[in-house]
């Protein structure tokens, strides 16, 4: 659920969504959700001094219910 939430609110903040991915990775420390988008959207998700990745990261950790979710946005060359 975490992960489609995320990938759905991704989609409609870039402007090419059939670029946006979310990968969901079990890790030592907890769940992590990886965002992937296309090279001119990278801006857009993460948003002026970090603003947009950190109000993803708020809405994802709400949805959470206390579990210990990490979110990140990769940088990818296409």
């Amino acid at each position: 659920m975490l992960q489609a939430s995320l990938q759905h609110i991704v989609r409609a903040i870039v402007d090419n969504p059939d670029d946006a991915t979310v990968a969901a990775r079990n890790g030592g420390k907890g769940d992590l959700l990886e965002v992937r988008v296309h090279p001119d959207d990278l801006g857009r998700v993460i948003g002026k001094n970090g603003r947009t990745a950190t109000a993803l990261r708020t809405v994802v950790n709400a949805l959470a219910d206390g579990k210990r979710v990490r979110v990140d946005v990769v940088d990818t060359d296409f």
